[in-house]
C-alpha cells in the first residue's frame, strides 16, 4: 500500500482496438504513487495483486473505473473498460513519504534505524532514476538522503551505521555529478567520501575522474595511482590512467608548441 510503482498501461473501451489512454510510447515511465498519482480504483486494487515483471489484463466495471458519469469526451457514462498492465518496478516509499511530512523537530526524534531506512529508500529511488538516465532527479534524491544523515550519533556504533549509509550516498552523488558534467561538485562529494574511508577505491577513482575533467592532471594522477594501489587489476582505474597519460601528453605537446612559437616570435623581433 502507498508504494511508488513504474508501470506500462493501456486502457481500452469495449469494441475498440485503439487505447483511449496509454503510456507505452514512453521510453521509461516514471514512478507513480498508489493513491495519489494512480487514482482509478480498479487499477489500484489490481496493481496490489501483482509482482514485479508481471503482465495482467483487468476488466473494470463502471464502479471500479469511471462511474456513472464517465469522463467525457473520451469515456462514455457507465463504461466497462479493459486495462493491460505491466509492472516494471516498485519501491515501498510509504515510510519515506511519511518522514518528509514531519517537521524538522519531529524528524530529529525519529529512531535512527527508521532514518537509515528512509535514507536507503531515497537512495534506491535515486538509483532507479539514475539507471533511467534521469540524472537531475537522481541527484535530488541522493541529496535528500544525505541531508537526513547529518544527525549527531549517540554512540560509536551509531556513527558507524550513519557513516556506512553516508558513504553509499556520497559515492552516488559524485558519480551523478560526473554524469551531469559538473566535475567540481563530483570532486567535493568524492572527497567527503574519502573523509569517511580514505582507502575507498571508488571514491579515489571518482576524484581522479573529476580532476581529469577539470584538467588538473597532477591531482588526477595522485588520486588514480592511490586507487590503483588498492585495486591493481581494476580495468576502469587502469584505463583511466591510460586516458590521463594520453591527455597529459597532448597537453604537454601543446605547451611545448606554444613555447616554440613564443621563442620564434622573439627571435624575429631581434
Amino acid at each position: 500500500m502507498n508504494a511508488s510503482v513504474a508501470v506500462k498501461y493501456s486502457g481500452y473501451l469495449e469494441q475498440q482496438d485503439e487505447p483511449f489512454c496509454t503510456n507505452c510510447n514512453s521510453r521509461s515511465p516514471g514512478l507513480m504513487k498508489l493513491g495519489r498519482d494512480i487514482t482509478l480504483w480498479g487499477l489500484e486494487i489490481g496493481l496490489l495483486t501483482m509482482k514485479k515483471g508481471e503482465v495482467a489484463r483487468f476488466v473494470f466495471m463502471p464502479g471500479y473505473a469511471y462511474g456513472r458519469q464517465g469522463c467525457l469526451p473520451l469515456i462514455p457514462p457507465n463504461a466497462t473498460v479493459l486495462f493491460e498492465v505491466e509492472v516494471l518496478d516498485f519501491l515501498d516509499t510509504n515510510e519515506s513519504d511519511a518522514f518528509f511530512e514531519l517537521t524538522a523537530e519531529q524528524q530529529d526524534t525519529f529512531p535512527l534505524q527508521k532514518v537509515l531506512n528512509v535514507a536507503n529508500t531515497e537512495r534506491q529511488f535515486g538509483n532507479y532514476l539514475y539507471y533511467k538516465q534521469h540524472f537531475e532527479g537522481a541527484k535530488d534524491r541522493y541529496t535528500k538522503a544525505f541531508s537526513i544523515l547529518r544527525r549527531s550519533p549517540s554512540s560509536e556504533a551509531e556513527q558507524h551505521q550513519i557513516d556506512a549509509s553516508k558513504l553509499l550516498v556520497l559515492l552516488n552523488l559524485s558519480l551523478t555529478y560526473l554524469k551531469l558534467e559538473r566535475p567540481a561538485q563530483a570532486l567535493v562529494y568524492g572527497e567527503k567520501a574519502l573523509e569517511i574511508d580514505q582507502r575507498n577505491a571508488k571514491a579515489l577513482f571518482r576524484c581522479g575522474q573529476a580532476c581529469l575533467c577539470m584538467r588538473e592532471y597532477e591531482k588526477s594522477r595522485c588520486f588514480l595511482v592511490r586507487a590503483q594501489h588498492i585495486q591493481p587489476f581494476n580495468h576502469e582505474i587502469n584505463n583511466e590512467l591510460k586516458k590521463l597519460a594520453r591527455y597529459y601528453g597532448d597537453y604537454m605537446e601543446k605547451e611545448r608548441e606554444m613555447c616554440r612559437q613564443m621563442f620564434a616570435s622573439l627571435s624575429c623581433s631581434d
